[in-house]
């Protein structure tokens, strides 16, 4: 099962945002079904810590807050741009949820995130876009900027790479609140991700 920790984002923002998505060739847009803002990636592990994750999760303890998307970006190799994203605007409670959400999972035995957190919204995956239309992209958008939203929890997700995209599904909520919804054990192991498939 490959797991990440993320923030869910409102309808009306994935599709401001899937409205964005165009005009740039060899671009993979995300579906704006799976727009979310991770926490931490975690990866591969078996149903036992998979367990384990949900109550270590279930720990986490902060209040609800509000946060802003802003800006866009794009991520590279060799100068060969290979992603975009939209920014977050600067936010100390997220970073707090996030040092929360990774000193929870090192304390049941993960390693620590490798890199420092950035937060951002994936928008596409690229391969081979030319340079010049990146750059038209992030000039068009630079100045985006959401509606605050509120953050009242987070989610537990589990990932499958599918032959046109990700499919996501949702194995345990997480109330900032401290309410804490978990998904019954057999569903985390008898799910099959290749039902989702056509």
């Amino acid at each position: 099962m490959r797991l990440f920790a993320a923030i869910d984002l409102p309808v009306p923002l994935r599709e401001q945002l899937a409205s964005m998505c165009l005009g740039v060739p060899g671009a993979r847009w995300v579906p704006a079904e799976n727009m979310h803002l991770t926490l931490r990636f975690i990866g591969e592990v078996d149903g036992g810590v998979a367990e384990d994750v949900i109550d270590a999760l279930a720990e986490v303890r902060q209040e609800p807050f509000e946060l802003s998307l802003e800006g866009v970006g794009h991520f590279e190799t060799a100068r060969q741009p290979h992603a975009l994203w939209a920014g977050v605007a600067a936010s100390p409670a997220l970073l707090r949820l996030q040092a929360s959400v990774d000193g929870a999972l090192q304390r049941i035995g993960l390693p620590p995130e490798g890199r420092k957190y950035m937060p951002h919204v994936t928008l596409a995956r690229l391969k081979q876009a030319p340079p010049d239309r990146v750059q038209a992209f992030l000039v068009q958008h630079s100045l985006f900027r959401s509606d605050p939203f509120p953050v009242e929890e987070f989610s537990l997700y589990s990932s499958f790479l599918g032959r046109k995209s990700a499919t996501y599904r949702v194995e345990a909520g997480f109330g900032l609140s401290g309410k804490t919804g978990h998904v019954e054990k057999e569903t985390l192991d008898d799910w099959n991700p290749w039902a989702s498939e056509e």
